[in-house]
């Protein structure tokens, strides 16, 4: 027999895998030799007997073979089925059963055992083994689809190949067990859609179990790892295989535990326990990184189809990878890409091949998805369980994977064989009501039938293990019996007793063997106190003693010997062949049970597999590549840890699994060591490639970082400070950082420490500083700085969510930066301003996301307490603002308002003068340069200018004034719809100018410019109607107004609220100038809202101030403010007296009761203003407004006090300090009400400290005053100003020329007041307020003790106080519209009204003045009497018997006072006239004049 071909591949022509070439002249490769090319026989058999020897033609006689199986072989040559087959199945060819022999005779032939002890390469038995596995891989890999998919030739695969397998898989040859392997592989590539149940008894019970022991061989672990690895490099092939197995609730977690085992590998665990050498087990290790690196290169391979690359290259596999621009020594083909470079075949990737898909299942990844999650519970279920029964139940049953019911957890127990045998019999025999249920169950669910004694025994016992305690075992037992009983009815009464199995159940095989005789000699008299039949108790001594019953035992067995620590090679070689063939044993058995199981095999196809795959998996491989990384400093190992650290943050991002991708990210920031605390001095080559692979992913998977990007700019800011360091740039970072006794010195501890990136020791000398710069110069080469660069370049590439992500850390990371109070670092910063420039040309709608972003940043950083960082803030800033707006704004759109809104922010917080002073000029820049470009913007320049506008530094106040004064004289005449939005921001900035009190040239100029907005709105109101953006709610005709108008003369009534005199008094001027000059363009509505800001200046009266500044407000402003109401109204009275009126005498109203003698006054002369320039245009209604305003003036003026007012009991007065307050009044005559209260006003005023009543005594004159002011007012409405004072002087002297010869009913002078305007009921109304004043002033100056008591208060002039004036002048108004309304003609239905009241009013005078005792109180009703007279005198004959009947008696009595000559001249006459009337005396002469008269009687005297 020839020498079998060598299956070693030479040394010469080494196979390259996935990660770089694998096969050394000192470890075999397991590629399989090359096959003959020649085809094979073509026709039915397709080339299926195509193996290692020349196969003949189809027409020559085929060599006869010695069939291995004699028995079978005859037969299946006459039928043509196969053994243990059903007989349908045939062949269509005469070859294809010639085929299906010779593969089954090679696969008994390899089955062969060989001689003991050390094998020989020579001796017939290996080479024959070795032979035939040979020719079973040829014959495989030259398979044709014939072989590949008839159903006798799978089925012969399972049973012989597969079995055959089963025992050379552990052959602990290594040619049998690398050729093994081969087939193995090859099986995987073709066959495993057929093949499910096998290929996991292969996975689980031979190679993961060789890499898991500790006994297997070097040789063997790497055969078993060279077959994973090319395993591993087929994408299809790893997920088929957690698809299949760790998502089958019936399989093993294949996929989960070859992660696992290739991780503890890849870790360097158990290297001494394998006795290898440190070569070896590096070598090892490498493989095992190599394999778990190929895993993830197939799941990025298989999701690639989801992955987008930002910089749009096809994938990351095709880039240049920063590695190699780096001098290594690595041969470039080891740079590994994303893909499956060595597929298990010559094949598609796929490796489905050409067989039928008729086994293989439907992949649905939700569904596979479930699986594995109630898989995922179960396994969590049995761990409990494990430990403590009752909880993996309970949890079992709430996650709804286990029934509740007895029988549902028996069948859990039977079925499921991961459960640990101790539990279930602890379980099984608690004393418990549900646990003996369960037990019930259990037993009843075994079938004894037909089995002895002990075979029964034996089943019952191998599920579980009897529990320690008897009472267990009692119950346990019993329930068996009974079972057993049950089962086997036919069995003699004998053992019916349960104690028989507890004598019977005594070890024959312990240390002290018990013979026969002994066994029998025991158990008498066991049986009711009788004796068993000896032949009985004789068998079961013989089967136990030849198969004794073992209990089932926990599945810990198989981990025992790869713990035990092994002493010599010679005792791992004695173990390891122990385990083999232990191992053979349960794989030949396996591989036997589930030959002729049909399982279907789902062929992945979908992308979303790689998901579950990974976040089950990512532990195990970041545990592999963080401890190579961290205590291997082999740079292919660091290179293979790096590329799968890679790998899986390429998973991660593609699948938005945040919390993995930021623990791979965080792994790789860590090992940059740029942010360590063990410091960059420690710096090797494998961090250099470690910083490099992190600037990739980062250039690479930007997309999808998200929040890693934060450990990213961490390690980049921080890798430009090693890179500043490593060129000498900044020594000065390493030499700071000394250590003194009490540690860090003062200047360290203040700094930042990640300033010094943990560069701590003991005194650095050049010598180590060189050193240090040396170790970390690699970080400054050319290739880091530009691929450092292009991050921040490719940022333009990035998508919508990922360049907010980018920007968002990279700000974080400039704030960490910018924190330190001694070495502040602006190289975040200043890519801040670089990322914006190169992502401006975004979308707007993505740009305002950014610069969210940004321009907080911007907020905080124009802030800082360091000037310099805040000025290279502001500084970029203004540079971004001046690039930005010279794109211009679209209609509608905010950006620039965005964009502008960190300089208001920086101005609103930063108090620093020079920042101050440095945004003012930025944007005075930008208005003078880029004024055009602007829209939104000026909303933010307008309220930076508004924050300048209160400062107290005149620079900054001179230079946002100067430029705000720019943009409203020219920008506004050139763009004003462009600025239009922001026209009131522009008004509300020039208000605050002008309540800038420090400034107070500045505050006139702002109102001027106010003033000159107002032409830009009465010139412009098209602009305002067609502008449509905040106010779409507002009528387009409103737009003007509330835009334009209202927000003018709203800041004019602020200024006039805030500002002291002389502003506010120009602030007043100018809103009525623009009132009165612009009013006829307003609309009714418009002059409510405007009534409404113009009465808030006398709502500044209602807060509680100072009572000077309160009273100089209302003496000044008020004051001025009611007048400018006034004319107001005036000159708009048809457009305000509808709306406006009511407001107006409310106004009027609440005027005259404050506590100001000047605005009282002058509400009651503007109410009078209005009343008389507008009165002609009133209708009734609005008489019936005005006359009621009146009467309750009247009524609430009434100082009723005056008649109540009584001095605090016990309570003193100092006629001194009253008197001292009084001022000297050369004037001799009676004081009157306005020197009264003159005088009291001023002692008031000089009187710092004012008591209650003083106030009281102040308010009560102004009373007065308002009361003779309402008299006085109203007498000038009714007939006009001056009419009655020039009645009274004409009377008096009428009196004293005794001139007056006027008929009865003569014609008056024309009426200039409003009396034909007003109804009699008006006037009445003005009557009744006009007595009612008169007869309180009576009343008051009748109370001489009230009078007296109020003068020793201090309520006086030099007499005591009166009311004379009120007293006599209302009574002498009430007279005048009396007797007008007595000789009006158009009046006729009142007269009679008006006769009484005459005859009442006149009456009651003239018995008061009767009285009287003062001759000074006379003295001052003289004119009345005198108007009185002269009045009734005129009135008809008829009218005046009225009237004189009613006062003769009363004139009579006035002859015998002292009157003055006047007074007595008009009562002759009075008395003349009654004499005519009443007939006394004979008429006069018709032409006599009573002058003539007089004389008459004189000369006849």
């Amino acid at each position: 027999e020839p020498d079998s071909p060598q299956i070693h591949t030479p040394p010469k022509a080494p196979t390259r895998e996935a990660n770089g070439p694998i096969a050394t002249p000192t470890t075999p490769s397991i590629t399989a030799p090359s096959t003959p090319s020649s085809p094979g026989p073509q026709g039915d058999c397709d080339g299926d007997g195509g193996g290692g020897g020349s196969p003949s033609s189809p027409g020559e006689p085929r060599p006869a073979y010695e069939s291995p199986d004699p028995e079978n072989g005859s037969n299946f040559c006459e039928s043509g089925a196969t053994p243990g087959h059903p007989p349908g199945a045939k062949f269509s060819h005469i070859l294809q059963k010639d085929a299906f022999l010779v593969f089954r005779s090679l696969c008994k032939l390899s089955m062969k055992p060989l001689s003991d002890g050390p094998p020989d390469p020579k001796s017939h038995e290996l080479r024959s083994k070795v032979l035939s596995l040979q020719l079973l891989l040829s014959i495989l890999q030259n398979a044709g689809p014939i072989f590949k998919t008839n159903e006798m030739f799978i089925n012969a695969i399972k049973q012989y190949l597969c079995v055959a397998l089963s025992k050379n898989g552990v052959s602990s040859v290594p040619e049998v067990f690398e050729l093994s392997l081969s087939i193995f592989l090859t099986l995987l590539s073709h066959f495993k859609t057929h093949l499910k149940m096998q290929i996991e008894v292969f996975f689980k019970e031979i190679f993961l179990y060789i890499l898991e022991t500790s006994t297997s061989s070097f040789d063997h672990k790497w055969m078993v790892i060279q077959t994973l690895t090319r395993i591993c490099a087929d994408a299809q092939s790893v997920v088929d295989i957690y698809v299949n197995y760790d998502c089958d609730l019936n399989a093993a977690n294949i996929f989960e535990r070859l992660v696992n085992d290739l991780s503890k590998i890849a870790q360097g665990r158990g290297g001494h326990e394998l006795g290898t050498t440190p070569p070896q087990e590096l070598t090892l290790r490498k493989k095992g990184l190599e394999c778990l690196v190929s895993i993830l290169k197939c799941m990025v391979e298989w999701s690639k189809d989801q992955y987008v690359n930002p910089n749009s290259q096809t994938s990351l596999g095709q880039e240049k990878p920063l590695e190699q621009e780096s001098s290594e020594t690595r041969a470039p083909e080891t740079i590994n890409r994303y893909g499956s470079i060595n597929s298990l075949d010559s094949t598609a990737s796929s490796g489905i091949g050409s067989y039928s898909t008729q086994m293989s299942g439907t992949d649905n990844p939700e569904q596979f998805e479930v699986l594995k999650q109630q898989k995922e519970i179960i396994e969590q279920g049995i761990d409990l369980f494990n430990k403590k029964p009752k909880r993996g139940i309970q949890y079992l049953q709430e996650q709804g994977m286990l029934g509740t019911t007895p029988e549902d957890l028996a069948q859990f127990l039977h079925q499921e064989e991961r459960l640990d045998s101790t539990q279930v019999g602890e379980f099984l025999g608690e004393n418990e009501r549900f646990n003996k249920e369960v037990m019930y169950a259990y037993v009843d669910q075994m079938d004894f039938q037909g089995k002895d004694f002990v075979s029964a025994l034996r089943m019952f016992l191998e599920g579980f293990r009897l529990p320690g305690e008897a009472q267990k075992i009692d119950r346990l037992m019993e329930k068996f019996a009974a079972r057993y009983l049950e089962c086997n009815q036919g069995v003699g009464k004998y053992v019916l007793s349960r104690k028989i199995f507890f004598f019977l159940l005594v070890p024959v095989k312990v240390k002290n063997k018990m013979s026969k005789e002994q066994y029998i000699k025991m158990n008498r008299g066991i049986n009711d106190s009788k004796d068993l039949p000896e032949e009985y108790l004789s068998a079961i001594y013989d089967e136990i003693a030849g198969k004794k019953i073992a209990m089932k035992e926990t599945k810990e067995l198989t981990m025992k010997s790869s713990k035990q620590s092994v002493a010599s090679e010679k005792q791992r070689r004695l173990l390891y062949n122990v385990e083999m063939e232990q191992m053979a044993k349960t794989a030949k058995a396996l591989m036997e049970a589930v030959s002729h199981v049909q399982a279907p095999f789902t062929s992945a196809t979908h992308l979303e597999h790689v998901r579950p795959m990974f976040k089950l998996a990512w532990t195990p491989f970041l545990a592999a590549f963080s401890v190579g990384l961290q205590d291997c400093d082999d740079t292919e190992v660091a290179s293979l840890c790096l590329e799968g650290i890679r790998c899986a943050i390429r998973i991660a991002c593609i699948f938005s699994i945040q919390l993995e991708r930021d623990a791979y990210v965080q792994a790789l920031a860590r090992f940059t060591l740029l942010t360590a605390s063990s410091g960059i001095a420690e710096m090797k080559q494998k961090n250099i490639d470690t910083i490099k692979t992190l600037i990739t992913v980062a250039h690479t998977d930007g997309n999808y970082l998200g929040n890693s990007w934060h450990e990213i700019m961490k390690c980049i800011s921080q890798l430009e400070l090693a890179q500043l360091i490593g060129t000498g740039v900044k020594a000065r970072y390493i030499s700071g950082t000394v250590r003194s006794k009490e540690g860090f010195m003062a200047s360290t501890r203040e700094s930042n420490n990640d300033e010094y990136l943990g560069l701590v020791g003991g005194t650095v000398d050049r010598k180590q500083i060189a050193s240090i710069q040396e170790s970390i110069g690699e970080t400054s080469s050319q290739s880091v700085v530009v691929a450092v660069d292009r991050i921040f370049t490719g940022s333009t590439r990035l998508d919508g969510n990922a360049i907010v992500d980018f920007v968002r850390w990279l700000c974080a990371v400039s704030m960490d930066e910018l924190a330190s109070p001694m070495h502040p670092r602006m190289f975040s910063l200043q890519k801040i301003v670089e990322i914006s420039y190169y992502n401006m040309g975004r979308i707007r709608l993505q740009w305002s996301r950014i610069w969210e972003v940004i321009g907080d940043h911007f907020n905080k950083v124009g802030c800082n307490s360091n000037e310099d960082v805040a000025i290279f803030a502001v500084d970029s800033l203004r540079q971004l603002s001046m690039k930005f707006l010279e794109k211009g704004e679209l209609a509608n759109f905010r950006f620039q308002k965005d964009f502008l809104r960190p300089f208001e922010h920086i101005m609103k917080k930063n108090r620093s003068p020079t920042i101050r002073d440095m945004v003012v000029r930025c944007i005075a820049q930008m208005v003078n340069s880029q004024a055009a470009n602007i829209r939104s913007g000026w909303k933010n320049i307008f309220s930076v200018f508004h924050l300048a506008a209160s400062d107290q530094d005149e620079s900054i106040v001179e230079l946002a004034f100067q430029t705000t004064g720019h943009i409203v004289t020219n920008v506004f005449e050139k763009h004003f719809a462009a600025t239009i939005d922001s026209f009131q921001d522009a008004v509300k900035c020039l208000s605050e100018f002008a309540c800038n009190a420090a400034f107070p040239d500045t505050s006139m100029e702002a109102i001027r410019l106010i003033r000159h907005c107002a032409k830009y709105v009465s010139g412009r109101p098209q602009a305002f109607k067609d502008y449509t953006s905040d106010d779409m709610n507002v009528a387009p005709e409103d737009r003007v107004w509330v835009r334009g108008w209202f927000p003018i003369l709203f800041e004019l009534s602020c200024i006039i609220n805030r500002c002291k005199l002389d502003v506010r008094t120009r602030g007043l001027t100018v809103m009525f100038e623009v009132m009165k000059t612009y009013g006829h363009t307003f609309e009714k509505h418009w002059w409510q809202d405007l009534f409404r800001i113009v009465f808030r200046i006398f709502d500044n009266m209602k807060l509680p101030e100072q009572q000077t500044e309160k009273a100089e407000w209302m003496t000044t402003t008020c004051n001025h403010a009611l007048y400018a109401i006034c004319d107001v109204f005036t000159q708009y009275f048809e457009s305000l007296s509808d709306v406006l009126l009511d407001d107006i005498l409310a106004q009027l109203y609440w005027c005259v009761q404050q506590d100001n003698e000047q605005l009282a006054r002058s509400g009651t002369n503007c109410l009078e203003n209005v009343v008389i320039l507008n009165g002609e245009k009133f209708n009734a209604e609005t008489w019936d407004k005005t006359c009621n305003c009146m009467l309750d003036i009247f009524k609430t003026t009434i100082p009723h006090a005056l008649l109540t007012w009584r001095p605090a009991e016990g309570e003193h007065f100092d006629k001194t300090l009253a008197r001292a307050g009084a001022p000297r009044v050369s004037r001799a005559s009676i004081w009157t009400q306005e020197v009264q209260v003159a005088q009291f006003c001023e002692r008031e005023r000089r009187c710092s400290a004012g008591t209650q009543e003083q106030r009281l005594f102040t308010a009560l004159l102004i009373k007065c005053v308002v009361q003779l002011e309402l008299i006085q007012t109203i007498d000038n409405i009714v007939f006009f100003p001056a009419t009655s004072k020039k009645e009274d002087a004409e009377n008096f002297a009428a009196a004293q020329r005794d001139a007056a010869n006027v008929s009865d009913g003569a014609a008056e002078a024309p009426d200039q007041g409003m009396f034909r305007y007003l109804t009699s009921q008006q006037l009445f109304k003005l009557l009744d307020c006009l007595m009612e004043s008169h007869r309180f002033a009576k009343s008051f100056n009748s109370n001489n003790e009230q009078r007296t008591l109020l003068w020793k208060a201090g309520f006086k002039g030099k007499s005591k106080p009166n009311l004379l004036k009120q007293e006599t002048g209302s009574l002498a108004c009430g007279l005048r519209i009396l007797f007008r309304m007595y000789t009006d003609e158009t009046r006729r239905d009142a007269w009679e009204e008006v006769q009484r009241r005459l005859l009442d009013v006149c009456g009651e005078a003239v018995a008061y003045f009767l009285a009287l005792t003062s001759e000074s109180h006379r003295e001052a009703w003289t004119n009345l009497l005198l108007l009185f007279l002269t009045k009734v005198l005129k009135i008809s004959d008829q009218r005046f018997k009225a009237h004189a009947s009613r006062y003769y008696p009363l004139l009579c009595e006035i002859m015998q006072l002292d009157l003055i000559p006047e007074l007595r001249a008009v009562l002759r006459k009075f008395y003349l006239r009654i004499g005519l009337v009443f007939g006394i005396a004979p008429e006069p002469q018709p032409r006599l004049t009573v002058r003539e008269q007089l004389k008459e009687e004189e000369e006849a005297q």
